[in-house]
């Protein structure tokens, strides 16, 4: 909380966001958009690939996975060092458990074939990460944003640094899709040159394709 009123968040976007942290908003937005993706593919009953849907979800869950793990072993113990009363445990930590276990239930019905129990599945998933987001954000957006600048982005580096290959070619268009021309270019303002132009070309292409089975 900012200012004794004002509950940060990424429900509606991220241009209420303070600029550092916008790229962390991103990341949010994008998981709220593709769990609701993946319920509405569910609740039509699309007949395309399933092969096809899990390579998609497992991309998605891949993304999800890094951004816990990354929050777990290196956020948390950062601003609890750092920031007065933070603490990332409890509900958080729960949360992050009881998503890869929702995970592993999607994944494992998209790789049984068993379509009819996808909307269940896919519902559930997409109310655990909106509820999960529901409580993180208003906890730990203002204990990044009340960080110097060029600290939390040290912190932001370590965080991108540790995602592995498969995230890391995937990440930049992933954040980036629908996302305000604004958002977009306040983000990019943080990444590399190089690395911005491999995002809007070469990974932008392959994510295009990527994104056939939930379009």
């Amino acid at each position: 909380m900012s200012d004794g009123t004002t509950v940060w968040s990424s429900e509606r976007g991220i241009g209420a966001l303070p600029g550092p942290i916008k790229g962390f908003g991103l990341m949010h937005v994008a998981m709220r958009r593709d769990a609701a993706r993946l319920s509405a593919v569910a609740a039509r009953g699309a007949s395309g690939s399933t092969a096809e849907l899990a390579d998609w979800f497992g991309r998605l869950r891949a993304v999800i996975d890094w951004h816990h793990h990354s929050e777990d072993e290196i956020l948390w113990p950062y601003l609890r060092g750092r920031v007065p009363g933070f603490d990332g445990s409890g509900v958080l930590e729960e949360d992050h458990e009881a998503l890869d276990r929702t995970m592993r239930r999607v994944a494992g019905v998209l790789g049984s074939g068993l379509r009819a129990e996808l909307p269940e599945a896919a519902k559930a998933f997409e109310t655990l990460v909106r509820d999960h987001l529901g409580h993180e954000e208003p906890v730990v957006f203002p204990a990044l944003a009340g960080l110097p600048v060029d600290e939390y982005l040290r912190v932001e580096r370590r965080i991108i640094q540790s995602a592995p290959t498969q995230v890391m070619t995937y990440l930049q268009p992933w954040m980036f899709d629908g996302a305000d021309p604004d958002a977009v270019r306040a983000v990019s303002a943080t990444i590399p040159a190089p690395v911005r132009l491999i995002g809007r070309t070469v990974l932008e292409r392959r994510y295009r394709r990527s994104l056939a089975p939930v379009l």
